[in-house]
């Protein structure tokens, strides 16, 4: 593909516009970009890096400052370089059809162009939409309902009753739908089951990563909203709602009832308490511990989280503390 042509593609600005002609074989990072390749600059600590890369072109920013290699400019060159790589990265293609060792209930209701591969069980009164995407062991539990343009990664579960929208994507081993984590105390010292009869409801363009969980309501549901994407080793936990466009990243952990709004980021490793709610475009930085309420728009960090500023004016201090108390120490000694 031509220079110019990728520069189409992305709505860029092509420097110099003579340029054009280069060829352009894939897209790397900036420090990996090899000639042949485009790559990008988003973060200011690599920009150095554009003033010796290989790379056949840079997508910067429409201020970025000049440099000798060509440049793709544009608003977003994060959200440009990962439609460049789409220009690029041909996923696989799975056919139409049933595996001859799937297992599906007569019951169950398929759309059109199902792909559904090896092993996979889909239960009675199994409702999917058209266009799914079923790998290799991806198990459908009872009365699941499904949108269009289901993809499921191998070792994925949908448990029973839940309902999923439309375009939908769950990596390996993400479970929608398991029991949550619900036990009442007996007089004698152990634990009764509290039986989960809720189910789960993830909405529209909600991607669910790699071995998260979303588990089910007691009673009620839990609940997924339009476009909110979830990480790695989430654990959402049960009668939890997540709001529309709301990250959850690494390692996150939302204990029961929690109500997080939209447009929230909770960055890795990131704790709340039962019962709490994040308002709408709050953000908590990595490892924070959340056992109250944040306020929309709020920027919080450590445990018990607070605001970011006085966060990280705290962490000064506390990395002083060794001198701040030899100089007490010594202030003792002088009235002495």
């Amino acid at each position: 593909m031509k220079l110019s042509e990728v520069a189409q593609a992305l709505g860029a600005r092509l420097q110099p516009a003579n340029a054009g002609g280069r060829e352009v074989t894939g897209v790397a990072g900036i420090e990996e970009a090899a000639a042949g390749q485009v790559t990008f600059v988003a973060n200011p600590r690599y920009a150095a890096d554009a003033k010796t890369t290989r790379a056949a072109a840079v997508i910067v920013s429409d201020d970025f400052p000049a440099i000798e290699a060509p440049t793709l400019r544009v608003k977003d060159p994060y959200l440009s370089f990962a439609r460049a790589i789409e220009l690029f990265y041909e996923p696989p293609a799975y056919p139409a059809g049933v595996h001859s060792t799937a297992i599906v209930n007569r019951t169950a209701k398929i759309g059109k162009n199902a792909s559904i591969g090896a092993y996979v069980t889909i239960e009675p009164e199994v409702e999917i939409g058209d266009n799914c995407v079923l790998l290799p062991f991806v198990c459908i539990y009872r009365g699941a309902k499904i949108g269009n343009n289901f993809f499921a990664h191998t070792h994925s579960v949908v448990r029973e009753w839940c309902d999923i929208g439309n375009n939908v994507v769950l990596q390996n081993g993400a479970i929608v739908g398991g029991d949550g984590f619900g036990f009442a105390r007996q007089a004698g010292g152990g634990w009764y089951k509290i039986r989960q009869s809720g189910r789960v409801v993830v909405e529209d363009d909600v991607e669910v990563q790699a071995h998260a969980c979303i588990d089910r309501a007691s009673v009620g549901e839990t609940r997924i909203r339009r476009g909110a994407k979830i990480d790695n080793l989430v654990q959402v936990g049960h009668g939890s709602s997540v709001g529309e466009d709301t990250l959850l990243c690494s390692q996150v952990g939302l204990a029961g009832s929690t109500k997080v709004g939209r447009n929230v980021i909770l960055a890795g490793q990131v704790g709340v308490a039962g019962h709490c709610r994040i308002g709408d475009g709050a953000v908590a930085t990595a490892q924070s511990g959340i056992p109250n309420d944040v306020e929309a728009g709020k920027v919080v960090s450590g445990y018990p989280a607070i605001d970011n500023k006085q966060w990280l004016r705290a962490v000064a201090i506390f990395n002083r503390l060794p001198e701040l108390a030899k100089a007490i120490r010594g202030l003792g000694k002088t009235k002495e």
